[in-house]
């Protein structure tokens, strides 16, 4: 191929992105300002918490407990080479607090939620609603995303508290009933190993998460078009960019709270 031409289909791939960079970030700050500034919707919003947060409960709850006991049998199995197994109930702590946790919990809710609001949104754009709220002198934002955002931004650290607590109880189990260990000792080890720290960044990542899942949902469900089809592309494309999203906010907080 000419060089020239692949620099400058490299131009564009590079300044497409950019574009879609800034439009999400403009996205993201009116957002922010429209969460800020009434009118609110307090019906929108407390619809939006019950959705996303009692709702994920199950989900979040049946990853954290199978992960977390998934992961006391590899750790047991990991560390019997190096005569370590004495390590599960520090080593399923740590993990599930710092990592699994706010991740697994991040990437359900990306599934679960992202797609939900992707899709509702989507299909209010293509049936013509959105201009109907408009015509209200109702603003999109301020009605549609604005309580879904903030709703998200509550519960998803909540959730994710629960996901660590239910993770550490199914290694537990595991761990005593399965492996042998002392309940009483297994108990005393992962609360004196974990730190305030880990439980901050564990509710951070939450948070961001949280906020990157609905805000996704939202940017794609009301950037979309073409009828049915536009709506499963909105939501595809939705799930994708907030797990990608998610991954990568999750490598920045994490040295952001442990590599300093």
């Amino acid at each position: 191929m000419n060089p020239i031409a692949l620099l400058a289909q490299l131009g564009r791939v590079v300044l497409a992105a950019l574009a879609a960079l800034g439009r999400l970030s403009l996205f993201a700050g009116s957002t922010l300002s429209h969460m800020l500034r009434p009118p609110f919707y307090p019906r929108e919003f407390f619809s939006a918490l019950l959705n996303i947060g009692w709702l994920s409960l199950p989900v979040v709850g049946l990853t954290a407990v199978f992960t977390g006991g998934a992961l006391a049998l590899q750790i047991y199995s990991g560390g019997a080479r190096f005569n370590a197994e004495a390590v599960v109930p520090q080593i399923v702590a740590i993990g599930i607090v710092r990592e699994l946790g706010p991740v697994l919990v991040g990437l359900m809710i990306a599934a679960r939620v992202t797609s939900s609001i992707a899709a509702e949104i989507a299909t209010m754009k293509v049936t013509e609603q959105i201009d109907a709220l408009v015509t209200l002198s109702t603003h999109p934002m301020k009605y549609l995303v604005a309580p879904r955002v903030a709703a998200a931004l509550i519960t998803v650290p909540l959730l994710v508290a629960v996901g660590d607590v239910i993770g550490i109880a199914g290694g537990y189990v595991v761990a005593t009933e399965n492996l042998g260990f002392n309940a009483a000792a297994y108990i005393k080890n992962t609360v004196d190993f974990l730190e305030v720290n880990d439980m901050v960044s564990s509710l951070v990542k939450g948070c961001a998460f949280g906020g990157i899942a609905a805000t996704m949902g939202c940017y794609y469900g009301m950037k979309s078009g073409g009828g049915a089809q536009g709506v499963g592309a909105a939501t595809k494309s939705s799930v994708e960019a907030a797990a990608i999203l998610i991954l990568a906010a999750n490598f920045v907080l994490t040295g952001v709270f442990f590599s300093l």
